[in-house]
C-alpha cells in the first residue's frame, strides 16, 4: 500500500507564479497540490476545508500577508507545517515569519528540488532557512519597533493626518505624535514617511 501524497495548499497572488511552482511541485510523485489561493484571508478556509498538511505562503498578498495568514494557521491547525516563501530577502521577514510559526523559509527563485525537499523535511519537524537571509537577519538584530509603533507607522503609511489616526487607533494626538516620533528614531529617520519606507525595506512592518 502506497503512502498518502504531501497535501499542498499554495497561496500566491500573482496567477503565473501560482500555476508555475504548482506545475513544478506536481512533478514530485510524493507531492499535491491540493488547493490554490490567491489571497491571504481565503489561506484559513482552504487549509480547514482540504486536509491539507503542509501550506506554502507567499509574503505579499491582498487581504491578509503570509506572515499574519501564518499566525492564523499556527493557532488553528498547529500541526500544518508552514514554508513562507519570498521574492523579497528582508530580516524582518524572516523573524516574523518564524515568530508566525512557519517552519520554512525560502526564495522564490530557489530551485524547484530545494523547495520540494523542503516540504518533505518540514513534514518531518525539521526548520529550513536561506542562509543568506538567516545572515542577513543575525547582521540585522531584532526589530526594534513596539507593537504599537509598528501599528502607527502602517497607519501612516496612508497619509493619514495624525487627528484622523488618532481617531483610528482611539488614542490622543499626543499619544500618536510620541509613537512616531520613537519610531523615527530608532529607524534613523528623519521623517513618518522616511521611516514607513525604511521600517518596509527592513521588512519590520
Amino acid at each position: 500500500m502506497t503512502s498518502r501524497p504531501i497535501r499542498i495548499l499554495l497561496a500566491e497572488d500573482q496567477s503565473m507564479v501560482r500555476e508555475a511552482l504548482a506545475a513544478l511541485l506536481g512533478l514530485e510523485p510524493d507531492i499535491e497540490v491540493r488547493v490554490q489561493v490567491a489571497r491571504g484571508d481565503e489561506v484559513l478556509a482552504a487549509a480547514r476545508a482540504h486536509d491539507v498538511n503542509v501550506a506554502l505562503l507567499d509574503i505579499e498578498m491582498p487581504g491578509m500577508t503570509g506572515i499574519e495568514a501564518a499566525a492564523a494557521l499556527h493557532a488553528e491547525l498547529p500541526a500544518l507545517r508552514i514554508v513562507i516563501l519570498t521574492t523579497f530577502g528582508r530580516p524582518g521577514y524572516l523573524r516574523g515569519a518564524m515568530e508566525a510559526g512557519a517552519s520554512a523559509f525560502l526564495v522564490k527563485d530557489a530551485p524547484a528540488a530545494q523547495l520540494a525537499a523542503a516540504v518533505r523535511k518540514v513534514l518531518q519537524g525539521e526548520r529550513v532557512i536561506d542562509p543568506t537571509l538567516a545572515a542577513a537577519a543575525l547582521a540585522e538584530g531584532a526589530n526594534p519597533l513596539t507593537d504599537r509603533e509598528r501599528e502607527v507607522l502602517r497607519e501612516a503609511e496612508t497619509g493619514a493626518t495624525n487627528a484622523e489616526l488618532a481617531a483610528r487607533l482611539h488614542l490622543s494626538q499626543g499619544t500618536v505624535r510620541n509613537y512616531l516620533s520613537s519610531a523615527i528614531q530608532k529607524v534613523a529617520a528623519r521623517y513618518r514617511a522616511e521611516a514607513v519606507r525604511a521600517a518596509r525595506e527592513k521588512g519590520w512592518l
